[in-house]
C-alpha cells in the first residue's frame, strides 16, 4: 500500500515535538537493533495478500510464544557488550595456552582479561538463548518467515565450538575464557554480527506480538475483490484514554462518508482512527478494532494537517488545493485508494468553501475504485449531495445543557447542524473579557 510522508504525519505514526507517535506506543523491543527493524516494518506497508498473511501467521505464532520471548535473557546491554567487544583493540588473545600461561595472562593483562571474561559471559548467554529459540521455533514449519529465519540462525550456529557451550564450563577457568574469546573475535566475528541481525528481527516480531496482545488488536479478514471494501466494527484510537468505539462500512456502492459535527465532537479523531486501522492492517500486525474486513488497497491518501508555507509564499488554501489536485491525479489511475479529508477547504471564506467543497465531493464520489471519508463544518451543502445514493451521511452529536457541552463521540446517521463556537467563547470567559474592555 502506497503512502507518503504527509499521510504518515497525518495518522501520527512517528513522534513529533508535541507527542509520541503510534510507533513509540507499540514499541516493546528489548534492543536498539530491534527498534530499528521494528520501525522499518511499521514504516513499510505491505502490498499483497501473501506478504500480509505470512506476517499475520508469523505474529500469531510469536503470540503463542510470548512467555518464552519474555524469558529470553538477551537485552540491549547484551548486544552493546558484544558490539564493544568486536570494536575493542586487544593485544593478541592466545588460543591454545597452558593453564599456567592462562593464569599469567590473567595476572599481567588484568583490564583486558576482565573485559574478555565479561564479553564472553554475554556471548555465551546470547548463543544459549538463540539455541533455545531455534529448538522451539524449528517446529513451526507452516510459516515461510519463521522457517527462513530458523534456517539462517541454525546455519550460523552450526560450528563445533558452539555445540556444547555452557556458562558453567565456558567460564570456569582462564583457559576456556581465552579460548572462547579468541574464537569469537578471530573466527566468528562476522557470523556473530549476522546472528545479532537475526535476533533484532526476532526482537521486532516479539514487539509487534506484544503490542497486539497488550492493546487487544485483532487481525483483519481479507477479501478478494476487484472493487474496494472496508468494514470495521468497534474501531478505537490506540492513543486515546477510555476511547469510544465506532463502526462503518464502505464499498463501491456506498463509497463516500460525509461527516459533520461541531468542533471537538470527535471528527478528526475518528478519521485518524480509520487511517490507523487501515495502515496497521496493511502492516500485517492487526489493528485496534473488534472486527475488520477489507480488500487490499493500493494506497492511503490523507488531507488532515495542511499548513501554509511562508518561505515559498504559499497560503493554507493554496496547499489545500494542491493536495486535492495530487489526490485526484493518484486516484485517476484506476487503483484502489482510501482517501481521508478533514475539514475540507477551511482555508477560505465560507461561500467559496461551500462552492469548492460541492465541486470536489460530487467529483470524487464518481471514483468507485476509491473510498472516501470527508468531514466538514459546512452542513449546508448536504442538500446538494443527497441525490447521490453512494454518499452516506454521519455525524457526531454535541449535547448542550445550559452552558455545558457534552460530547458523546458516538457516530450517528444523519447530519449535524451544531454550532458551539460562541458558547466556547463564553465558557472560556472571552466574551466577558471583551465586554469589560474600555
Amino acid at each position: 500500500m502506497q503512502v507518503d510522508k504527509i499521510t504518515l504525519q497525518d495518522i501520527g505514526l512517528f513522534d513529533n515535538e508535541e507527542s509520541k507517535g503510534i510507533i513509540s506506543h507499540l514499541n516493546y523491543c528489548k534492543t536498539n537493533g530491534g527498534v530499528a527493524i521494528f520501525e522499518k516494518y511499521l514504516s513499510q506497508p505491505l502490498s499483497n495478500h501473501k506478504e500480509i498473511l505470512n506476517r499475520q501467521k508469523a505474529l500469531a505464532i510469536y503470540l503463542q510464544q510470548l512467555p518464552f520471548g519474555a524469558s529470553m535473557k538477551i537485552t540491549n546491554g547484551t548486544t552493546l557488550v558484544i558490539d564493544k567487544f568486536f570494536e575493542t583493540s586487544f593485544e593478541n588473545i592466545p588460543n591454545k595456552i597452558s593453564a599456567l600461561g592462562a593464569y599469567w595472562f590473567r595476572f599481567s593483562n588484568k583490564s583486558d582479561f576482565s573485559l574478555l571474561k565479561y564479553s564472553v559471559e554475554h556471548l555465551v548467554t546470547f548463543y544459549q538463548n538463540l539455541n533455545n529459540w531455534v529448538a522451539l521455533f524449528e517446529l513451526q514449519t507452516e510459516n515461510a518467515i519463521i522457517e527462513a529465519l530458523v534456517h539462517k540462525v541454525k546455519r550460523l550456529l552450526a560450528h563445533p565450538a558452539l555445540s556444547n557451550i555452557h556458562a558453567e564450563s565456558a567460564l570456569n577457568n582462564p583457559q576456556s575464557i581465552l579460548s572462547l574469546a579468541n574464537f569469537f573475535i578471530y573466527q566468528y566475528r562476522n557470523n556473530t554480527r549476522s546472528l545479532l541481525e537475526c535476533y533484532y528481527e526476532i526482537d521486532a516480531y516479539y514487539s509487534m506480538a506484544t503490542a497486539i496482545k497488550t492493546h487487544h488488536f485483532e487481525f483483519p479478514t481479507w477479501v478478494e475483490s476487484s472493487t474496494p471494501f472496508f468494514e470495521v466494527e468497534a474501531a478505537i484510537h490506540p492513543l486515546v484514554k477510555d476511547p469510544i468505539h465506532n463502526s462503518i462500512t464502505l464499498s463501491d456502492k456506498s463509497n463516500l462518508l460525509f461527516l459533520t459535527g461541531a468542533n471537538m465532537a470527535g471528527k478528526s479523531t475518528f478519521i485518524k482512527t480509520i487511517g490507523i486501522v487501515l495502515y496497521l492492517a496493511h502492516i500485517g500486525m492487526g489493528a485496534p478494532a473488534k472486527k475488520i474486513k477489507l480488500s487490499l488497497l493500493d494506497g492511503l491518501i490523507t488531507n488532515l494537517t495542511i499548513a501554509d508555507n511562508v518561505v515559498k509564499g504559499e497560503s493554507y488554501f493554496f496547499n489545500e488545493v494542491q493536495r486535492i489536485k495530487n489526490t485526484i491525479e493518484k486516484i485517476s489511475d484506476g487503483k484502489k485508494y482510501f482517501v481521508l479529508i478533514d475539514e475540507l477547504f477551511k482555508g477560505t471564506n465560507i461561500q467559496d468553501a461551500m462552492k469548492c467543497s460541492i465541486k470536489v465531493i460530487t467529483g470524487l464520489q464518481k471514483s468507485r475504485t476509491s473510498l472516501f471519508i470527508i468531514s466538514t463544518h459546512l452542513y449546508e451543502i448536504s442538500d446538494e449531495l443527497k441525490s447521490y445514493p453512494n454518499i452516506q451521511f454521519s455525524f457526531f452529536e454535541t449535547e448542550i445543557k445550559g452552558k455545558d457541552l457534552l460530547f458523546h463521540y458516538q457516530l450517528k446517521t444523519g447530519i449535524s447542524a451544531d454550532r458551539i463556537g460562541y458558547l466556547l467563547l463564553e465558557r472560556q470567559g472571552v466574551v466577558a473579557m471583551l465586554d469589560a474592555l474600555v
